[in-house]
């Protein structure tokens, strides 16, 4: 649908691209889980949050489209869409769709990471506006940047073997990560909060501003890593 939306809306402008975008993936989610989950709640960065859904206990955690910006500048394949479950406290199940790619990745069947590789570790970020915390945890890393669009294809490159670790402490919503976060660990990866503490999902406050998610045996390592940096910034 939203590769179908790229092709007839070509000539749009991409304000008005994104926001076709996003209306229309959104109206097309909430369609589908109306019509075979109509009990369940449901948190969406494209709709108004109902508070009800802090005592239910199945939410969907979606995103319509992440990555606006890419999905705006045709032929960039760097977007995706989020569906994620929480259920009971935890997240159950989640996909990660990049139409663009030609993939859907997801708990159900969860990926097979490769095998590592020879080198620096290598860090998903930002391609338009890289974090001056990332950029410094590379230098402390002697990591290589590897840039990139939106949040759902930074965490899956890790699942792809195409970086790491993919490390953002920036500001993000539950939206954001849910479902990369539900397929990472299908799949083994480590993933967590900059600090090491869980990610905790349907709360009262959707922020959830950072996350790492990276190759197990690059875990301590990167989170040690990043408590000194935090120290030393707050020093």
């Amino acid at each position: 649908m939203l590769l179908e939306l790229r092709r007839e809306q070509a000539d749009l402008e991409p304000a008005a691209l994104k926001a076709a975008g996003d209306e229309r993936s959104q109206q097309h989610l909430a369609a589908e889980l109306e019509r075979h989950r109509p009990t369940d709640a449901v948190l969406s960065e494209e709709a108004a949050d109902d508070a009800s859904r802090l005592g239910a206990d199945r939410v969907w955690i979606i995103d319509p489209l992440d990555g606006t910006r890419e999905f705006s500048e045709i032929p960039r394949e760097d977007w995706a869409v989020h569906v994620a479950l929480w259920q009971d406290g935890e997240l159950v199940a989640g996909a990660v769709s990049r139409p663009a790619m030609g993939d859907t990745l997801a708990t159900d069947e969860p990926p097979t990471v490769p095998a590592p590789v020879d080198g620096p570790i290598r860090l998903a970020v930002s391609r338009t506006r890289p974090p001056a915390f990332v950029t410094a945890l590379a230098e402390r890393l002697g990591a290589e940047l590897v840039p990139m669009g939106s949040a759902g294809v930074k965490a899956t490159a890790v699942l792809d073997g195409t970086v790491d670790a993919y490390v953002h402490a920036g500001g993000q919503f539950e939206w954001d990560s849910a479902a990369p976060v539900a397929v990472a660990r299908s799949a083994g990866l480590h993933t967590s909060r900059i600090d090491g503490s869980p990610l905790r999902y349907n709360q009262s406050d959707p922020r959830l501003p950072d996350l790492v998610v990276c190759r197990p045996e690059h875990a301590e390592h990167l989170l040690t890593v990043i408590d000194e940096l935090t120290k030393g910034e707050e020093q």
